[in-house]
């Protein structure tokens, strides 16, 4: 099974988005320059994860994204259906009745035994994705990852980070 690449660009800035201390927020152009990415590509799977409440979008001069719950509520396969959408992957598309002999329809078993089982298959995966929290991802980061990536990582997250005033309309 193949993910487009913006699933990939949709976790990486959950997971940045999840450094962003408080109601303070990041702008899109950020998370874009923080991956290489370009702004517009980005900046439609941000809307998407917002679209399905993973972000909050601020507006205004000091707007920007920040994760709308915390990274333990949120799972990989709430991000990957953001992106993707939610249907799956395999899609039957019943080939086995193109061939030259026409056959009636019925002669045919419902449902497809591939479809049957691909479906399986999305299942189990989609329940492993469930089971993924984006908590999860951080903490293995955190542990695994080279000191100077994470110190970097922390580093252009509080740098591009923007603190909300208390009491304006960019609150929640």
């Amino acid at each position: 099974m193949k993910l487009s690449e913006g699933v990939e660009a949709a976790i990486h800035s959950a997971a940045m988005l999840a450094a962003v201390e408080g109601e303070a927020t990041m702008p899109a152009s950020a998370l874009a320059e923080a991956f290489g990415l370009s702004s517009s590509y980005l900046l439609k799977h941000l809307q998407a994860l917002t679209a399905a409440r993973i972000l909050e979008s601020v507006p205004g001069p000091t707007g920007g994204y920040r994760l709308a719950r915390a990274p333990e509520r949120i799972s990989l396969l709430d991000i990957v259906l953001a992106v993707e959408g939610p249907r799956p992957a395999f899609r039957c598309g019943e080939i086995r009745r193109n061939g030259p002999a026409k056959i009636d329809a019925s002669a045919y078993v419902e449902p497809c035994g591939i479809n049957a089982a691909m479906l399986r298959a999305e299942r189990a995966y989609r329940a492993a994705l469930a089971a993924e929290k984006l908590s999860d991802i951080i903490t293995e980061f955190m542990a695994d990852a080279d000191p100077r990536v994470v110190r970097a990582s922390c580093a252009f997250a509080a740098h591009h980070a923007r603190p909300q005033k208390p009491n304006s309309q960019n609150n929640r």
